[in-house]
């Protein structure tokens, strides 16, 4: 591959992991899913380089940081989702008191996501 295909193909994937983004933020899962297999494509094309140009360095560094920006939107949506879950799992009927003072559990199931009608 010569330095001048390394180079395109290291533009075109610093476009493919911002275009990935903008999917991801759009919740587009088809065109993310596209998007993910031209990026790995070009990790393949590109992984079978030896040696990067000095000059593409800085393009490198680049592209690495659009992908930690993809990885943080990930993960943080992700604990958005786990947090949100956690809520409608939660209980709405409080434990009651029994006749010794033990608390006790409602009959009534009490989750706001229960599965059921």
């Amino acid at each position: 591959m010569t330095q001048q295909e390394i180079h395109q193909n290291l533009l075109r994937l610093r476009e493919v992991i911002r275009e990935e983004r903008e999917h991801a933020k759009q919740l587009d899962m088809r065109s993310m899913a596209a998007d993910i297999q031209k990026k790995e494509s070009l990790i393949q094309a590109l992984g079978q380089v030896e040696r990067l140009h000095p000059d593409d360095h800085a393009l490198a560094r680049e592209i690495q940081e659009e992908n930690r920006r993809n990885a943080y939107l990930y993960r943080t949506t992700l604990n958005w989702i786990r947090k949100s879950m956690e809520f409608f799992g939660h209980r709405t009927a409080p434990s009651t008191y029994g006749y010794s003072g033990n608390t006790v559990n409602s009959n009534v199931n009490g989750r706001l996501l229960s599965g059921r009608i």
